[in-house]
């Protein structure tokens, strides 16, 4: 399948953004996260827009995207760390789809992209599996990061089910895609 269709400058074309709802619970692994992490949970920022898609920006994104998934080795947090939802960075090598999330994240930030643009998504897979994602906004829609695969797809040709995203004003607040749906991961109030 392919992941989107590219202009002639290297860009992808144009979807329909995600539309999201009101404050929503935040994922239990966010929640521990950002008491380990407090000043990554705390960014506030003013939503300047969706990040501008040029054919930098989508090279970026593509191989951001294949070097993350190709650093880490894909393994469980009971595995790693003996416990379920522990979201970290993967600074060990090893870890599960939050800590890819994180990693790509970060690089990216450190790259320019406004953290209003880079948002934690957990989504549920065809087989009702939660998995977490990085949706990346632009103004040619809404972009996921997937450790699962090395292509970048618009949000809603990924397969997915979306249920909730990072806030784009704060780090540390989320917000529904989709009201009405059942929560897939352990959430706080």
């Amino acid at each position: 399948m392919a992941a989107v269709a590219l202009l002639s400058g290297g860009e992808a074309n144009a979807a329909q953004p995600m539309v999201t709802g009101g404050l929503t619970s935040q994922p239990i692994g966010h929640y521990d996260f950002c008491r380990i992490n407090p000043a990554e949970c705390s960014i506030k920022e003013r939503d300047s827009g969706p990040e501008q898609m040029n054919g930098d920006l989508w090279r970026k994104l593509v191989a951001i995207n294949v070097a993350v998934n190709a650093a880490i080795k894909p393994m469980n947090d009971i595995d790693i760390y003996g416990r379920d939802e522990f979201w970290t960075y993967p600074e060990n090598g090893q870890g599960d789809c939050e800590d890819y999330v994180l990693e790509k994240r970060r690089t990216l930030s450190q790259e320019g992209v406004s953290l209003s643009n880079l948002l934690i998504t957990v989504v549920r897979k065809p087989d009702g599996e939660g998995h977490a994602v990085l949706t990346v906004r632009t103004t040619k829609g809404d972009f996921v990061l997937d450790n699962l695969t090395d292509l970048v797809r618009q949000w809603d040709e990924t397969g997915y089910r979306f249920l909730k995203r990072q806030s784009t004003e704060n780090t540390g607040r989320w917000v529904s895609i989709r009201e009405g749906q059942a929560t897939l991961v352990g959430s706080v109030k």
